[in-house]
């Protein structure tokens, strides 16, 4: 078996390359926006994209409208299918909210216009919100 191939289990790496190496984030670039946002954390504080990241860390994760909390526990440096990559962590995440919930978008008629202020405050009613003063 070839080093390169498989999950290495010593050193450090890039908290960006190790969040795209283990399929958190689609592209690398995506990875290194999240941690310059702010939205990934290793053991509660902000990352910046090249922090070192070593096995027992945890990883906070928000991307694509969800949060992911993961341990490390095989360091890789180059990305891997989704059976090795599963293995590289542990998951603790919340579950995903159910679908119906995630989508729920207020759709108004084509040709409608602009939703008056009635229809504005119908709609953050409905929506749970209490209206600005």
């Amino acid at each position: 078996m070839v080093s390169g191939d498989a999950p290495q289990a010593e050193g450090s790496v890039r908290v960006d390359v190790w969040i795209w190496s283990v399929r958190l984030t689609k592209t690398r670039a995506q990875a290194a926006a999240a941690c310059r946002a702010g939205h990934v954390k290793v053991g509660g504080d902000r990352a910046k994209p090249a922090q070192a990241l070593r096995v027992g860390d945890e990883v906070r994760l928000r991307h694509a409208g969800r949060d992911r909390v993961v341990v490390v526990s095989k360091i890789v440096k180059k990305r891997v299918g989704p059976p090795v990559a599963v293995e590289c962590f542990v998951d603790h995440s919340p579950p995903p909210p159910p679908r119906e919930i995630a989508i729920q978008v207020p759709v108004r008629d084509r040709g409608a216009g602009r939703p008056t202020k009635r229809d504005r405050r119908e709609m953050e009613r409905l929506q749970g919100r209490s209206p600005e003063s």
